[in-house]
């Protein structure tokens, strides 16, 4: 199939176009840049110029296209009223088509504690905005799209990401990484392959109103990941935590989320799609892998 796809630059977004690659889709590839459309040519991608904040080629590209795929996030606050308008566009292209759509969320959205696909909300404020469009991406399955929703743990891979904040962080006058919060707390993680190919298995197979966590089951403390990023950055693992307080002070909204302790294994997308997660887990990665100094 040929498949619209948005953020194929990013992290997240270019092994899901990796994935769709070899699986032998094609796929349309959203650019607003030179830079991002020679990039995106370059692994065999049909380059669709525009952006996000276009409804007009966002509606077109979803009609012409035989599913969609969305990953692209910003860095300027404004996903929420980016991703509302852009559903605006899209739900209604693709109703009555019985296409698929893929919408990104994400892990957050559960909060505090061990939960799957079916354990109740309860966001922390930076990620609240994501209930109700994920509600009516869901929801669309009853205008005739096939509608997904995939929330992934933190992502990591090609040294790109959140995990460069605990390996850039702060340092104690004897040189110890501080690390967000406690550092007791757990954080779902997934390595961007898997992820990837999690999107391109939903995208072919989930049925819809389907709803995935994306993560590979790999559930390691803040204090392991710290570790780990000291050891692969030529140190020798000495971390400290830090309380909320300072957490909130120096990552604003951010410290709301780093701060949550998480742990979900994944078992949902393993059992209906046959996702097999085979890449390095996050620790591996910052030790020894793509964050590892060379």
């Amino acid at each position: 199939m040929n498949v619209f796809l948005t953020g194929g630059t990013g992290l997240v977004g270019s092994a899901v176009l990796r994935a769709l690659l070899a699986d032998g889709h094609t796929v349309s590839a959203l650019a607003r840049s030179d830079t991002s459309a020679a990039a995106l040519e370059a692994t065999g991608a049909t380059v669709v110029p525009g952006d996000v904040d276009d409804p007009g080629t966002l509606a077109a590209a979803a009609r012409a296209a035989d599913a969609m795929i969305h990953t692209a996030a910003g860095s300027d606050g404004s996903d929420a009223r980016r991703d509302a308008a852009l559903l605006d566009a899209v739900l209604p292209a693709l109703a009555g088509t019985g296409k698929a759509y893929v919408h990104t969320s994400g892990v957050w959205v559960h909060g505090n504690g061990v939960f799957d696909e079916n354990t109740p909300l309860d966001p922390p404020a930076i990620t609240a905005w994501r209930l109700p469009l994920d509600a009516r991406v869901r929801g669309a399955e009853r205008d005739g799209v096939r509608s997904i929703v995939i929330a992934p743990g933190i992502v990591h891979g090609d040294g790109a990401g959140l995990p460069n904040l605990v390996r850039s962080g702060p340092r104690t006058d004897d040189g110890a990484l501080i690390l967000p919060g406690s550092a007791d707390q757990h954080w779902t993680t997934v390595h961007a392959d898997d992820l990837g190919r999690l999107y391109a298995l939903a995208v072919a197979n989930a049925e819809a109103g389907s709803y995935y966590l994306g993560v590979s089951g790999s559930n390691p403390t803040v204090r392991e990941i710290g570790e780990a990023a000291d050891r692969g950055a030529g140190g020798d693992g000495r971390v400290v935590g830090s309380s909320a307080e300072e957490t909130g002070a120096r990552l604003g909204p951010l410290a709301g989320a780093l701060l949550l302790d998480q742990q979900a294994g994944g078992d949902h997308a393993r059992r209906d799609l046959g996702w097999q997660p085979t890449g390095p887990t996050l620790t591996e990665d910052l030790e020894t892998g793509s964050y590892a100094a060379r």
